[in-house]
């Protein structure tokens, strides 16, 4: 079951109850662990759309810097066209890499989503190619920088719009817009 968090603020907004938010949220479904559920609020409105800030100049993977910035924090529901990772330099640059691919937050450059874990780098290839995005599993998505919102939409902790859980039959699917995980580290 699917909850319009729009309807639900408005019916808490209208209501002599302003409590009736939270009774609502405290309803709506969530995702089995390890899946961290985040509050619909980690979307509000920022200084840059849902972020604090604009994305990173020059993306890897060849990313378009303008695609990034509309999807990842001006937009809650659209994603990059199916397919669109495939028309990056992702495939040719990480297809002989044998090891772990880190993937980062386009705006803050936090760690996001490592991977493959668990599966090859063609099984992840695969997998994402039948549905169009990168697909990430979740021993692949680092919780710490992550959050699954009640309608299935996942998001970084800074207001990253990232894409949305579609579960299937081996569980909770991650199908996630390249140009918002394709930042540079931040230095620590």
């Amino acid at each position: 079951v699917i909850f319009n968090i729009t309807i639900l603020y408005t019916i808490a907004k209208t209501s002599e109850e302003i409590d009736v938010t939270a009774s609502h949220f405290e309803k709506m479904p969530t995702f089995p662990s390890p899946a961290v559920m985040g509050d619909p609020s980690i979307m509000s409105q920022k200084s840059h759309g849902t972020s604090n800030t604009a994305v990173q100049k020059n993306l890897r993977w060849g990313c378009d810097s303008k695609t990034a910035d509309r999807i990842c924090n001006f937009n809650r529901h659209y994603a990059e066209h199916s397919g669109y990772f495939e028309k990056t330099n992702f495939v040719e640059e990480e297809s002989g890499n044998e090891s772990e691919i880190y993937f980062h937050d386009s705006n803050t450059g936090k760690l996001l989503f490592v991977a493959p874990k668990g599966r090859s780098f063609r099984d992840f290839l695969f997998e994402s190619r039948n549905h169009g995005w990168p697909s990430f599993r979740d021993e692949e998505v680092v919780w710490e920088n992550v959050r699954c919102l009640p309608d299935g939409e996942t998001v970084s902790v800074d207001g990253t719009h990232l894409g949305h859980n579609l579960p299937d039959k081996k569980g909770s699917r991650y199908c996630i817009n390249l140009v918002c995980v394709a930042g540079k580290p931040i230095e620590e």
